[in-house]
């Protein structure tokens, strides 16, 4: 549907929830999303809003805190320790704006399944053995496409973001789809791209070999605290 419809992007309805049809759908820049009760929605929003990671934006304050956790003993972030239960909160924590969830449980079993097979990650800020915010996305080749992201804390899910942002740029991937525009990604950088553009940077980047998993490494962080 067009800019002026009541549903920006929505391109289809219906099918099901298959990791294969997941990943078809996102290597031609389309999602699913959509409500309990409703059937598949599968979006492709134009313009969409990218976080290209040259242009993260680690403001002062934010890199005060980054360097200050890292510093803390029992703080740490990791890669993939706990996927599922990282969607779980995304889907369970409550948004100021919206007073239900998109994450679905079907949603949550495709991408459950969709990590398993290693085509989903999770970035997790943990304090005290406790997980206290994070994001997922689904990764292929040399694109990011984030889905989701919560924090119990406060910057826990931006401090999960500025490590997803030094991985990133270590392994040249150079963007972040966030999907739709907000304030509080256009606040850290992202801004929005014609869908045009976005579907040419899928051209050239989900069909690049296969990045090696990630894992915990302290040592991508100077990618992101030393830029």
């Amino acid at each position: 549907m067009g800019p002026h419809s009541d549903a920006p992007g929505l391109l289809a309805v219906g099918g099901d929830l298959r990791p294969e049809r997941i990943v078809a759908a996102y290597r031609l820049g389309i999602f699913p999303w959509f409500s309990e009760g409703q059937p598949p929605l599968w979006w492709s929003p134009d313009p969409r809003m990218v976080l290209q990671v040259a242009d993260f934006k680690l403001h002062p304050s934010l890199r005060k805190t980054l360097r200050r956790f890292l510093r803390t003993r029992g703080c740490a972030v990791h890669v993939n320790r706990d996927t599922a239960a990282v969607i779980r909160a995304c889907a369970n924590t409550p948004r100021s704006a919206s007073g239900g969830t998109w994450i679905v449980p079907d949603m949550q079993a495709a991408y459950a399944e969709l990590a398993r097979r290693g085509l989903v990650h999770s970035v997790e800020t943990w304090r005290d053995g406790v997980c206290i915010g994070g994001l997922y996305g689904v990764r292929l080749g040399r694109m990011f496409f984030g889905e989701s992201m919560f924090a119990h804390a406060t910057d826990a899910s931006k401090i999960a973001l500025a490590y997803l942002v030094a991985l990133c740029r270590r392994d040249g991937v150079a963007w972040i789809d966030c999907q739709q525009n907000t304030r509080h990604l256009a606040s850290l950088g992202a801004a929005e791209v014609s869908g045009a553009a976005f579907r040419a940077h899928l051209a050239n980047t989900v069909d690049a070999p296969a990045l090696p998993a990630w894992t915990d490494d302290p040592g991508a962080w100077p990618w992101v605290l030393e830029a």
